[in-house]
């Protein structure tokens, strides 16, 4: 089993909308048996709440229900169960580091270095943006959610 955990800072925006998306593509290519799903987030701002309303109504105009998602912080246990932990932007990437135990990093990546013509970008963080920021997040989580999976299937499955 190949564990994909998406973070950002508060999870309920970015994070959720990769977990969200991703479990969907995992589904669609019948790779739920091979491929686990999670999300979290650095910072502890708003542990056990649900997405924001607009990344769930963004989402759910994909048919990509985010509702049951719950926000938590990553936690020590999450560097040995995940192989990959992919940070939405640089500073969750720096916070990651910081956390991480010595022998994981390659596990941490930026989001974005799986997309196409995207490496070292961040994920914009939708917030304060509001609007059409969540559907920017949603293409460019997409664009980098197919690489990503072709990398897995490539180097895992």
């Amino acid at each position: 089993m190949v564990g994909v955990l998406f973070v950002c800072l508060g999870n309920i925006c970015r994070s959720p909308t990769g977990e969200g998306l991703f479990q969907d593509l995992v589904k669609r290519k019948k790779l739920n048996q091979k491929i686990t799903v999670d999300s979290a987030g650095t910072s502890a701002f708003h542990i056990g709440e649900p997405p924001d309303p607009r990344s769930q109504a963004a989402a759910k105009l994909r048919g990509i229900d985010l509702s049951k998602q719950r926000a938590r912080r990553v936690e020590a246990k999450d560097f040995e169960k995940f192989d990959y932990l992919l940070a939405m932007d640089a500073a969750n990437k720096d916070a990651l580091m910081r956390l991480c135990p010595p022998g994981s990093e390659h596990k941490i990546h930026l989001m974005m270095d799986f997309g196409e013509g995207t490496k070292g970008q961040d994920v914009p963080d939708p917030y304060y943006v509001g609007g059409e920021g969540f559907e920017v997040v949603l293409n460019m989580i997409e664009n980098a959610s197919n690489g990503l999976l072709k990398e897995i299937c490539n180097k895992h499955l």
